[in-house]
């Protein structure tokens, strides 16, 4: 398989981690939806990461989507979703706080990156940061003050997607999420990220 996009994207290092988690060999092919649009092109018209070349050249887009698909090709004993429904309804609460997390993390970078100066929607940019806060208060009281995985006993996507999310976010935009607005979190983060599974899938910002 061929993961194709950048590790300074939330959504193509989830993947990449979660390959590593459920021991599926992959290439990761580290094209730039911006700086290498035309080549992305020819993998993916669509351009979108991250994109996930199947073994029998399917193209796949959609971290989800992806993820979906990977988790049937590998040892159901190394899932990353739990089997229980109760315990799976908090840890798909969990994903999405995190994906919401990342999603508003991107509007923001690309509200300030991208749109002149003079024609930024400050009440926008506004009610985008105050999603972001509510969406890591809510992660932060899910962790509460407990030291082990969210879910379960072993990471699991929840934990994933989680420290994916802030370890963005903090490199991103520093100045709205200070390091110590969320200890909880920031604690959980930086335990997932010591991982070797996480390490080899570094943040590339």
């Amino acid at each position: 398989m061929r993961l194709i996009g950048m590790l300074d994207s939330p959504y193509v290092r989830r993947v990449a981690i979660s390959l590593n988690f459920l021991g599926l060999r992959y290439a990761h092919e580290p094209v730039s939806v911006f700086r290498h649009y035309d080549h992305f092109a020819t993998i993916n018209p669509v351009v979108k990461a991250p994109s996930l070349v199947t073994d029998t050249g399917i193209v796949l887009m959609d971290s989800t989507l992806i993820l979906d698909h990977v988790e049937r090709l590998a040892d159901p004993k190394r899932s990353l979703v739990p089997p229980d429904i109760a315990t799976h309804a908090r840890h798909q609460r969990l994903v999405g706080l995190a994906l919401a997390s990342c999603e508003k993390t991107v509007q923001i970078v690309y509200e300030h990156q991208l749109r002149p100066e003079e024609k930024r929607h400050q009440p926008w940019l506004d009610r985008v940061r105050a999603q972001l806060l509510a969406a890591y208060g809510e992660i932060e009281r899910e962790i509460g003050p407990g030291d082990g995985w969210l879910v379960g006993e072993r990471p699991m996507q929840a934990d994933i997607t989680t420290a994916v999310a802030w370890t963005f976010t903090r490199n991103l935009v520093p100045e709205i999420v200070p390091a110590d607005a969320f200890p909880a979190v920031a604690r959980h983060a930086a335990r997932a990220e010591a991982l070797p599974e996480f390490r080899a899938s570094p943040f590339d910002g």
